[in-house]
């Protein structure tokens, strides 16, 4: 995943420097855009959970998100994607009858707020001044920060490791006039996280690892604008 990633942002530079040359006598394109989308969160989760076993379950999400788009030729963009989203937790069919609880338990962990920046690289097949219909790929990286952590009814504390991880995104614009537009997006993210539970309240000294993978999809719609 990382070396396709690596290997479309390395042709896309080569080719946006070939682009930069050909337009710099004709920077007459507006070269940033904004938009205000709707999203839906839908992480693809699972795990291995060490003592206990089981999976993990995160809740869907629906938020608001901003992003800025600046464009360095009318094909190749860059664009930043800021939004927050808070997922309640549980593990799946855990097993704690090691420590006298049952056996295909589902345990509540509590919530948590997830802060992943995520920058793309962007191709656009159509200019903005040229069609009505401007579709793109991209692809990019996000830092994720998980924060705001509460805890559930049945452990102590659980921690949650801030972690890179990537993107992949194809969408399209509608334009409405030279200055708004209509957009759809969907971007899928590639996020694992280390997660440790503190489970000391239900046996002294329990601490229990788990590998997350979150690889959530992220749908969004709505408008936006060209300065």
């Amino acid at each position: 995943m990382k070396k396709i990633i690596l290997a479309f942002m390395a042709v896309s530079f080569l080719t946006l420097n070939a682009q930069t040359k050909e337009q710099s006598n004709t920077q007459d394109f507006k070269k940033w855009q904004a938009r205000v989308r709707g999203i839906a969160v839908i992480p693809y989760e699972s795990a291995k959970i060490g003592i206990i076993g089981g999976d993990v379950s995160l809740s869907n999400t629906f938020v608001p998100e901003l992003d800025f788009t600046y464009f360095f030729t009318k094909h190749f963009a860059a664009e930043l994607i800021l939004a927050t989203t808070k997922h309640d937790v549980n593990t799946v069919g855990s097993d704690i009858s090691a420590i006298g609880g049952p056996t295909n338990v589902n345990i509540d962990l509590g919530n948590v707020w997830l802060l992943p920046p995520t920058l793309t690289l962007q191709y656009h097949f159509t200019p903005f001044e040229e069609k009505v219909f401007k579709p793109y790929v991209g692809a990019g990286v996000n830092y994720t920060i998980f924060y705001n952590v509460e805890d559930g009814n049945t452990v102590k504390n659980v921690s949650y490791k801030n972690n890179v991880g990537y993107a992949f995104q194809v969408g399209f614009d509608l334009k409405l006039n030279d200055t708004f537009f209509i957009n759809v997006d969907a971007k899928k993210l590639f996020l694992k996280t280390d997660v440790t539970v503190d489970a000391s309240n239900l046996a002294a000294g329990l601490s229990i690892p788990a590998d997350v993978t979150i690889n959530p999809l992220i749908l969004g719609m709505g408008f936006g604008m060209k300065f």
